[in-house]
Parts: structure tokens; sequence; C-alpha cells
């Protein structure tokens, strides 16, 4: 059994579309398709956090039998919305790992999250991994804590890192899983970047 905590607070600002929580992916928003790609990965329970713009991702988005938290600090940063998914998850099973995503990536898949359930070993946390050009893996998203190390992590989250300080500080709790098969970690973070919602597979289609 395993917790999904699905970030989704931020306001796009330069993306200037409003929240990326509702950026369309084949006639949904995006924070939908996610939610339900991490149920379909075998996470027994969905955390998403909202921030910015949340009664509108809450009235377009369907986000039915979901756990949703608002942070009202969503402005201070993703470590504000770290620890609050993490606080949630901890709540409501508290020895369950948690598994935490980004709700900008439309490359996540269930393939994903079932490949990083099926590699977690206790006391550890597992990054998905994927290879840059020179063969290296590098470090993304999603990242499932053992519960133990999940509090850990968020006690230190701060502004915009995230885990990212505790990850940094513990390398020797950390393992790599090469997600490549099923997506590169790809994040939309400018105009640029929206292409991505274009060229990633339709959910249910083939190839």
């Amino acid at each position: 059994m395993v917790s999904a905590v699905l970030l989704a607070a931020g306001a796009g600002i330069r993306l200037g579309r409003g929240p990326k929580a509702l950026l369309p992916f084949h006639g949904r928003p995006l924070v939908e398709h996610l939610a339900a790609e991490l149920l379909r990965g075998g996470c027994s329970r969905v955390i998403v956090i909202l921030g910015a713009g949340s009664a509108r991702v809450s009235t377009e988005a369907n986000l039915a039998g979901m756990h949703v938290v608002i942070n009202p600090d969503w402005e201070t940063g993703v470590g504000s919305s770290f620890r609050a998914g993490i606080a949630e998850a901890i709540t409501l099973a508290p020895q369950e790992p948690v598994l935490v995503a980004l709700a900008d990536q439309p490359g996540l898949s269930a393939e994903t999250v079932a490949r990083l359930i099926s590699r977690a070993a206790p006391a550890r946390v597992s990054c998905a991994a994927y290879r840059v050009p020179g063969g290296n893996l590098m470090r993304g998203h999603p990242v499932l804590f053992a519960p133990q190390l999940a509090r850990a992590a968020a006690a230190g989250a701060r502004g915009d890192t995230g885990a990212r300080s505790f990850l940094a500080a513990h390398p020797g709790l950390v393992d790599l899983v090469e997600c490549g098969p099923e997506g590169d970690g790809r994040d939309i973070d400018t105009p640029e970047d929206l292409g991505l919602l274009e060229s990633r597979r339709a959910p249910g289609s083939e190839g």
C-alpha cells in the first residue's frame, strides 16, 4: 500500500495560462489525468495539493475520490505544499510509503508508478531516473519515500527546494530507478514546453 501526493499548487506564472493543474491534456485537465495514472499504477490513495486557483481547479477538474488539500501558503514555494502533502499522507496512513509526483509532468505514467513501487526497499528513497545525453542517469520525479524518510524530508522542506536538500544530504539512502522506457521526466515550465502536452501518447492509445 502506497499513498501518493500530487503537488498541483503552482500558479504557472511563466506560462501565463493560469494554474498548471488545468493545462489541457487530451481533453481533460492535466491534474485529473495524473491523479488517475497514480491510482492505475498501484497507489492506494491520491492526495492532491492545490493552491493557486484552487476553487477553479476543484470545479473544472474531476477529482472525485481524491483527497484534496488546499495549501494556503502555496506562494512561499513548493516546500510548503510538500510538507502539507506528507502531513496528510501520514495522518491517513502513517505506516505507508509516500510517492510524491508533480502535476506538470505529462509524461508520468502508471507504468512508471508501478515500477517505482515494485523496486522500493524498506527505509530507502526510490527516485525515477532518466538517461541524459552522455548516458548518465538524472534523478527526477516521482520520488517514493519510506514513511520515516518522508517525515524527515518534510521537516527540512523550505521555499522552492521541496525534498532536494534532504536528498542531496543523504545520497546513501537514495536508489535510482531507471524509467526511460515510460518517459523522460520533463516538466512544463515555459511556453516552449507546451509541446509536451501534444507529444505525449493519449491515454489508452497504442504506441
